[in-house]
């Protein structure tokens, strides 16, 4: 799958989600029960592991080639004053990241990755969601069709994350429209607004979520109405890296928020996710709770970039060194457990 031309490919997509190699995973579980080692001594480590064969289709996986995708959009609803910063550092930080000058740089080179970054129309932000769709039918296709691009064959592990002014008020529309709460239950600092600031996001989201209330529950539709074009390329990515069998390690709350819709809709679509970590932002503790997924890594981080998961990449280089480079008991010469 490398596009979703029309809104009936995204739903089969969504409908149709492959499942991890039974046989891998048997034969990962095998090998686990076989190494120097207590059974369960290495915690997350030996789950991530067996978790990574299932989705690579081998007994022992490895990361040869793993990938960071930034995705960029802007938002129409920066208007509204719900970010520390102007809609304008979008293009200036994608600048940065094309220049090697950013964190995720930095980051994705410590961990091993090759990094793409996709700048979505910056200079034509998406509408102001509280008085209109964020975007059009053609648009959100677009924009899910450049995120599936971008997952190649032969990549072993996909990153995803973003840049984008005001989306994590995005993000809370989202995860409100999928999850239910209050407004209040999902919008956070952001890039470092003040009470008042998340005063506004919270006034935003709230007169979104009543524009759009008659309007249909799909994820489609949730996506297209409250989401950005960033947002809606992770969505797209996600789905495509499914239906190729790639796992995909999740930053924070705006990539969880993503696949929010898909999630409420088709609850298995975290089956091949991974949570890289949790971050600061006070939604994505309860966003990942929704989703039903462990983070790895708690290091109060809000960055976004992609920035936490590909930290905990370093995390995933470890279960799979330890899965596949240890002796078993038979190899070692050491009792096993009787």
């Amino acid at each position: 799958m490398t596009a979703f031309p029309d809104v009936a490919t995204f739903d089969a997509a969504l409908a149709g989600l492959r499942q991890p190699d039974r046989t891998a995973i048997a034969a990962a579980e095998a090998r686990q029960a076989q190494l120097t080692k207590p059974p369960g001594s290495l915690g997350r480590l030996e789950t991530i592991a067996v978790f990574l064969a299932g989705w690579q289709g081998r007994e022992r996986p490895r990361i040869t080639r793993g990938r960071v995708a930034i995705f960029a959009g802007n938002h129409g609803v920066a208007a509204r004053g719900v970010s520390a910063f102007p809609a304008a550092v979008t293009a200036q930080m994608v600048a940065n990241f094309e220049a090697g000058g950013a964190a995720i740089n930095a980051l994705a080179a410590a961990a091993g990755l090759e990094l793409t970054v996709v700048a979505l129309d910056l200079d034509r932000p998406t509408a102001d969601f509280t008085q209109a769709p964020a975007m059009s039918e053609a648009e959100c296709l677009a924009a899910l069709s450049a995120g599936a691009a971008v997952v190649e064959d032969g990549l072993d592990l996909l990153v995803v994350g973003e840049m984008g002014i005001a989306n994590s008020t995005a993000a809370a529309a989202l995860c409100l429209r999928s999850f239910g709460g209050a407004a209040g239950d999902w919008v956070g600092p952001g890039t470092g607004v003040d009470s008042a600031g998340i005063g506004r996001k919270i006034a935003a989201v709230e007169a979104a979520i009543d524009w759009h209330a008659g309007a249909p529950q799909t994820p489609f539709e949730t996506l297209r109405r409250v989401g950005g074009r960033e947002i809606a390329a992770i969505a797209g990515a996600v789905l495509a890296a499914r239906a190729k069998g790639i796992a995909v390690v999740l930053d924070g709350f705006i990539s969880g928020a993503a696949i929010a819709p898909l999630a409420a809709a088709a609850p298995d679509i975290v089956a091949h996710c991974l949570a890289g970590h949790q971050s600061a932002e006070p939604g994505h503790a309860r966003l990942l709770g929704r989703l039903g997924l462990h983070p790895l890594l708690a290091l109060d981080m809000r960055l976004g970039e992609g920035s936490g998961a590909a930290v905990a990449v370093a995390v995933i280089r470890a279960a799979l060194a330890a899965h596949a480079g240890m002796a078993t008991f038979a190899e070692a010469g050491v009792s096993g457990a009787g």
